[in-house]
């Protein structure tokens, strides 16, 4: 089902989605068969290959990120934890404290909008669900929270498992 406000061009193998908060363009494979009935969007299988087979839910599924995309947007919220860790933008750069010797720099890809409130919490924003959680992953990356102070970066809905420390007899 199409939602209101969002529109579904298909040329070909080439579906175009087109919504309020942008564009996206998804390339299916020859063994899938796109088309639009009505209000909804049909996939269909060409032959009755075992990778046809493969293809079939994966192409759905990117068909409706798409759609999900350009008419909601997808988040991410990471939370940095720890003394002296904190983030802060500069133009289309995240600079990142996280308790190394320098300053890690990121370049924040093309569609891809990221805010930072009070320094340690970082909103990833964007209409690409794979490329808004591939960000926020590699942004996680630099400083995986560790389980004995709870240091690090982490999705907000993250839960960390504490370990014990070291007992002193």
């Amino acid at each position: 089902m199409i939602p209101a406000g969002v529109t579904v061009d298909v040329a070909g193998a080439t579906v175009t989605v087109k919504g309020s908060k942008g564009e996206s363009v998804y390339m299916a494979p020859e063994c899938i068969a796109v088309t639009i009935e009505e209000s909804n969007v049909v996939v269909s299988r060409t032959d009755g290959s075992r990778h046809s087979a493969a293809m079939f839910g994966t192409v759905r599924s990117i068909i409706n990120n798409m759609v999900v995309g350009v008419s909601n947007g997808y988040k991410k919220e990471l939370l940095i934890n720890g003394v002296g860790y904190k983030a802060q933008l500069q133009g289309m750069k995240l600079i990142l404290s996280l308790g190394y010797s320098h300053d890690i720099n990121y370049s924040i890809p093309e569609g891809i909008k990221i805010d930072v409130q009070n320094g340690t919490t970082v909103t990833i924003e964007g209409i690409d669900k794979q490329l808004v959680g591939q960000v926020s992953a590699c942004i996680r990356d630099f400083s995986p929270v560790e389980p004995y102070k709870g240091k690090g970066v982490r999705y907000s809905d993250e839960k960390v498992r504490r370990k014990e420390g070291k007992a002193v007899a």
